[in-house]
């Protein structure tokens, strides 16, 4: 009789045509620590890898290359045989499913977002662009934040934050023309000019904890001379000294706290 292939039953689950590894886990939890236990958990790693794939491919076409998801699903699957435990009664594939996807979602969160974002906005940005598409597909149009809220039963401004998190995931170089209109401009060209009260904040912070050890004489002397706004020739009567030697201390003080500052932005 010629051989038959036998389909798997509909009821089967996706990942049933891997092989049970149940009786190496208990192999794995009996040996030490050494070479033999390395060698099966390579062996689990390897017969399950098939499963960390099909997992990454879920997350296709959403900013970052297949590629890089399998790596990161195959990392998941090394961390779900190295943690998995036989003794507690879970099957392995319960236990290693929702570890890969974890680690494929915290790959989104933490490195692909273009700006910090967080997590809660971050769950609010997936609801609000699932409810979006299924709204789409119910009314036939795109749907106002109203019906979304109806759908989802967020109120309409946590759907306004999670539709603004949308705009958040990547960002669009500089350069980019938000659309082909003749009369559009780089984004670069709607910018304004750099705020000159930024520098003088920067400036004043990094002086502040070198006017601190300051001796009290030179401390005094600035304070005069740029808070106070005394001329050099006052503040020479009130110090006893003379008008020439006052503005050699403040050249002198003034050429030691920018080298300072210039060499602790250096460090940095």
């Amino acid at each position: 009789m010629p051989y038959a292939r036998t389909q798997r039953p509909r009821s089967a689950r996706p990942h049933d045509d891997t092989p049970d590894t149940d009786a190496v886990f208990r192999r794995i939890a009996a040996l030490p620590d050494g070479p033999e236990r390395t060698v099966l958990r390579q062996e689990v790693v390897c017969a399950w890898m098939p499963m960390a794939v099909r997992l990454a491919r879920r997350f296709r076409h959403r900013g970052e290359s297949f590629e890089d998801l399998k790596q990161v699903a195959q990392l998941g699957l090394v961390k779900a045989v190295f943690r998995f435990d036989p003794s507690l009664g879970t099957a392995f594939p319960s236990f290693a499913i929702p570890t890969i996807l974890g680690e494929v979602k915290r790959q989104f969160r933490d490195h692909l977002w273009g700006v910090h974002v967080p997590r809660r906005v971050q769950e609010l940005r997936g609801r609000v662009r699932f409810a979006g598409q299924e709204c789409t597909s119910l009314y036939g149009h795109e749907p106002s934040v109203h019906e979304i809220a109806a759908h989802t039963g967020l109120t309409e401004a946590e759907v306004r934050l999670g539709q603004a998190a949308l705009e958040s995931f990547t960002a669009l170089p500089l350069d980019t023309v938000p659309s082909r209109s003749e009369h559009s401009h780089p984004v670069a060209d709607t910018l304004g000019g750099t705020e000159p009260g930024f520098d003088r904040v920067v400036n004043r912070e990094a002086l502040r904890p070198l006017l601190r050890e300051l001796p009290e004489r030179e401390r005094q002397i600035l304070y005069m001379r740029f808070f106070c706004e005394m001329t050099q020739s006052r503040i020479a009567l009130q110090l006893g000294l003379s008008q020439m030697h006052v503005s050699r201390l403040i050249t002198r003080i003034c050429a030691r706290l920018h080298d300072e500052v210039m060499a602790d932005g250096v460090k940095r």
